[in-house]
């Protein structure tokens, strides 16, 4: 496989990478409080919790320090080394770009990262993880 073909498959796989993590940050949140409503003992494991909190973290965080995403910058990098400009070309570019990337002065999304971010320290505080190895689904 030829250097420019192969940046632009691992560019899609960054890129659908990148769309996993936000499901995880957006929907982990609904999944924490129907989880505990429903029962369901996993939604509470301590290591999962943590790694949710942790995401919306660094990503408000990064919003804040008017940075942007490793994934998006590394996705970015492999466009151009295949020739691509961003966002612009492939199946799996053009719909998840699309749900993922819209325009808006990065001061906007610091502010919904974090109310988002608070939304999820509620569920910490609300819905207590886990706190010993084995208890609701932890580890």
């Amino acid at each position: 496989m030829s250097g420019p073909v192969a940046c632009a498959l691992l560019a899609d796989a960054v890129l659908l990478l990148h769309f996993c993590v936000v499901l995880f940050v957006v929907l982990g949140l609904p999944v924490i409080v129907i989880g505990n409503r429903a029962g369901w003992s996993w939604a509470n494991g301590y290591r999962w919790r943590l790694a949710h909190l942790v995401a919306i973290a660094v990503v408000a965080l990064q919003a804040w320090l008017d940075r942007y995403c490793p994934l998006t910058v590394l996705e970015s990098w492999l466009r151009e080394r295949a020739g691509q400009t961003a966002y612009a070309g492939g199946f799996v570019e053009h719909w998840v770009g699309r749900l993922m990337y819209f325009q808006a002065p990065l001061w906007v999304f610091a502010l919904l990262y974090t109310a988002f971010g608070l939304l999820v320290a509620w569920a910490w505080w609300r819905y207590p993880p886990a706190r010993r190895r084995g208890e609701n689904g932890g580890g």
